[in-house]
C-alpha cells in the first residue's frame, strides 16, 4: 500500500510538472526552485479576482497561480520566514504586481515565535504537535525566531483593495487569528480561502469547525471544498475550504466543487 501511495504520488508530481512547464511565468519560477500551486486551479479559475491577499505565501506558490490566473489582479503576499522570503524574491523581480510584506498576520500587533519546520512551509506560530510529525514526515521543528506580527486589517485598508477580493489563508494552525486580525476589512473581501485541520496539528489551533462557524458568524457561506487528505485509516486530516461572502444570489459567481 506505502509503495502504491508513492507511485501515485511521483506521477501526481510528473503531471503537475508538465502543466508547470506550459507557462513561461512557472518556468522562470522552477529555475529558482519554486513551483507554483496549481493545484487549486479548477477550484478558484471561475472567479473574477481583482486583488489577492495572500497570507502564508511561503516561496510564493499561491502567488504564483495568483499571477497567472488573475491577468489583472494586485497579489499581496505576507510570510514571516527570512528564507522563504529569499526564495520568492529570486522570482519576484519578473512580476510587477506582487507586493511582499515580510511579516505575520495575527489577532494583535507585536512580536511571536515562529517555530520553524525542517519543511519550512510546515512552520508556525504554534508548536509543532507529534501527530502533525506522524501524519507529515519531515516537519519536525527545526529552530525558532522572533518574527514581526501585524493584523491585515491595519496593514491593508479597504482603499488599497481593487474589487472583487479573495482572501487566502494557509497559516498551519492560526487561521483564527488571520480571521480576528482581519474583521475591519472583511466587509470587502468577496471569497476567503482557507486551510483547515480537522486534528490538532499544531498546539491549541482552531479546527476546521471552528473556522466555518467564526467566518459564517461574520457574512461567509462555506461554498466549496478541495481535496480531502485523510490519514492511513481513512479519517479526515485536512482541507481547503472556499467561502463566499453573502450577497444577491444574481451576484454570486458559483466555483467548480473537488469534493
Amino acid at each position: 500500500m506505502i509503495a502504491d501511495d508513492r507511485v501515485s504520488d511521483g506521477w501526481r508530481k510528473l503531471r503537475k510538472l508538465a502543466r508547470l512547464l506550459r507557462t513561461a511565468r512557472f518556468r522562470r519560477a522552477l529555475l529558482t526552485g519554486v513551483a507554483a500551486a496549481d493545484e487549486h486551479r479548477t477550484l478558484l479559475a471561475p472567479l473574477p479576482v481583482r486583488t489577492v491577499i495572500d497570507v502564508g505565501a511561503n516561496k510564493g506558490q499561491f502567488a504564483l497561480l495568483a499571477l497567472d490566473l488573475y491577468p489583472e489582479a494586485v497579489v499581496h503576499a505576507f510570510e514571516p520566514l527570512p528564507t522563504s522570503q529569499r526564495r520568492m524574491s529570486a522570482w519576484a523581480r519578473h512580476e510587477p504586481r506582487l507586493i511582499r510584506h515580510p511579516v505575520a498576520l495575527g489577532a494583535a500587533a507585536g512580536t511571536a515565535t515562529l517555530h520553524v519546520a525542517a519543511r519550512d512551509d510546515n512552520s508556525s506560530l504554534r508548536p509543532i504537535t507529534e501527530r502533525q510529525v506522524a501524519l507529515f514526515p519531515g516537519t519536525h521543528q527545526t529552530g525558532a525566531l522572533s518574527v514581526a506580527v501585524e493584523r491585515l486589517d491595519t496593514v491593508l485598508s479597504a482603499a488599497d483593495l481593487t474589487p472583487p477580493v479573495l482572501l487566502k489563508i494557509d497559516v498551519q494552525g492560526t487561521e483564527q487569528e488571520v480571521i480576528d486580525g482581519s474583521v475591519a476589512l472583511l466587509d470587502a473581501i468577496a471569497w476567503v480561502y482557507v486551510e483547515c485541520s480537522f486534528v490538532e496539528l499544531y498546539a491549541g489551533q482552531a479546527l476546521a469547525e471552528t473556522i466555518i462557524d467564526r467566518l459564517g458568524a461574520v457574512g461567509f457561506t462555506l461554498a466549496a471544498t478541495g481535496p480531502l487528505i485523510r490519514d492511513g485509516g481513512g479519517a479526515p486530516v485536512q482541507a481547503d475550504f472556499l467561502f463566499e461572502r453573502n450577497r444577491p444570489a444574481d451576484l454570486v459567481v458559483k466555483p467548480v466543487s473537488t469534493v
